[in-house]
């Protein structure tokens, strides 16, 4: 093989190397701000939140503090485990974002008591 036709053949296959890096960075960009997965960690990040401002007002326990952030984080991972299924594409089905929305709604419910 010529010195041109290296040099071409590495071109080119640096260019879809090059191309394949630019696809995966603009998914990974379009999966962490998929709506779906923003609003499931918007909800986690405020019921944290929550956690915190109860906690610090006496109204919950030390213990009832650690029990919601421990399900808070298990929500959480969840959705990750989720979404970087490989027939999911970075996103929630449906069904995943319904049941998410379920856990998160009866952790909110535990800590307006």
């Amino acid at each position: 093989m010529s010195y041109n036709a290296k040099a071409i053949t590495l071109i080119m296959g640096l260019a879809m190397v090059g191309g394949s890096v630019g696809g995966a960075v603009a998914q990974t960009k379009w999966q962490e701000n998929h709506p779906g997965r923003a609003n499931v960690n918007s909800q986690l990040k405020s019921e944290n939140q929550q956690i915190h401002q109860e906690r610090k007002a006496g109204d919950i326990t030390a213990a009832q503090a650690n029990a919601m952030h421990r399900e808070d984080r298990q929500i959480h991972h969840e959705e990750q485990t989720m979404a970087h299924q490989d027939h999911n594409n970075g996103h929630l089905t449906g069904a995943q974002l319904q049941t998410l929305k379920q856990r998160e709604n009866a952790l909110g419910a535990q800590i307006k008591q």
